[in-house]
C-alpha cells in the first residue's frame, strides 16, 4: 500500500499548495508542468511495452486487445459519458473541481495497473509516477477551486485500496504470463495518455480502457 499512500499524500499536498496559490498558476507554467508530465507518461508507457514484449507468449494478443477494447469503449462512449458525468456533478464550482479531479485521479491506466503491480510484485513505479502526475494536477485544480479539492484524496485511497486487495485475493489467477500481457496493453494506454497531455493526439484513452480486460478474458477461456 506504500504507493497508494504516497499517491494520496501528493493529492493532499498538491491541494494545500494550490490553495496557497490563490490567484492560480500562470498558463505558461501549467503548460511547462504538463509537458514534463506528458513526456514522463509516454516514456513510462513505452518502457512497459518494451520490457514486457519479449515475455509475451501470444505476440498478437495486445493488438487484438487494443482493437477490441477500443471498439467496445467507443461503442459505449466511455469518454463522452465521463465528460457528461463531470458536467452533471459539477453544479457548484467546488463540485465541478471535485468531480473532474476524482475522475482524473481514479479512472486511468496508472491508477488501475499501479495497485495491481504493487500487490503482486511490490513494484510501486506506476503509483509513484501517478502520484507525481496527481501532484501537478491537484495543485492546478486547487489553485482554481480551493482547499476543498483535498476531499478527492480519500476517494482515491479507497479506490486504489480496493484494487490492491482484489489483486491480492486473486493472486493465484494473476499469473506472470497474464500480467505481462496486461502490462503491454497498459503500457500503450499510458503512452496514449501522455500523447493526450502533450496535445499531440487525443486518442480518447478512456475509450480504450476495456482493452485491459481482453487478456483477462482470453486467459479465462484458455484456462
Amino acid at each position: 500500500m506504500l504507493g497508494t499512500i504516497a499517491n494520496t499524500g501528493t493529492i493532499l499536498a498538491g491541494s494545500v499548495l494550490g490553495s496557497v496559490l490563490k490567484k492560480g498558476i500562470k498558463p505558461e507554467y501549467q503548460g511547462a508542468l504538463y509537458n514534463a508530465m506528458g513526456l514522463a507518461a509516454v516514456g513510462l508507457g513505452l518502457n512497459s511495452v518494451v520490457g514486457n514484449m519479449p515475455k509475451s507468449q501470444y505476440p498478437v494478443l495486445f493488438i487484438v486487445s487494443l482493437a477490441l477494447g477500443s471498439l467496445v469503449g467507443t461503442m459505449l462512449n466511455l469518454d463522452g459519458r465521463f465528460k457528461n458525468l463531470a458536467g452533471r456533478l459539477g453544479k457548484s464550482e467546488l463540485g465541478k473541481g471535485l468531480s473532474t479531479g476524482i475522475l482524473l485521479y481514479c479512472i486511468g491506466s496508472l491508477s488501475i495497473l499501479g495497485p495491481i503491480q504493487s500487490a503482486l510484485y511490490g513494484d510501486h513505479t506506476f503509483l509513484f509516477t501517478n502520484a507525481t502526475l496527481d501532484l501537478v494536477t491537484s495543485t492546478v485544480l486547487a489553485s482554481t477551486y480551493g482547499i476543498g479539492m483535498a476531499l478527492a484524496a480519500p476517494v482515491l485511497f479507497l479506490w486504489q485500496g480496493a484494487i490492491y486487495l482484489g489483486a491480492t485475493y486473486l493472486q493465484s489467477f494473476l499469473s506472470d504470463a497474464l500480467m505481462s500481457e496486461i502490462s503491454i496493453v497498459g503500457g500503450f494506454l499510458i503512452a496514449t495518455s501522455g500523447l493526450s497531455i502533450l496535445e499531440v493526439k487525443d486518442c480518447k484513452t478512456l475509450n480504450m480502457l476495456p482493452s485491459l480486460l481482453v487478456p483477462v478474458l482470453f486467459f479465462l477461456i484458455i484456462g
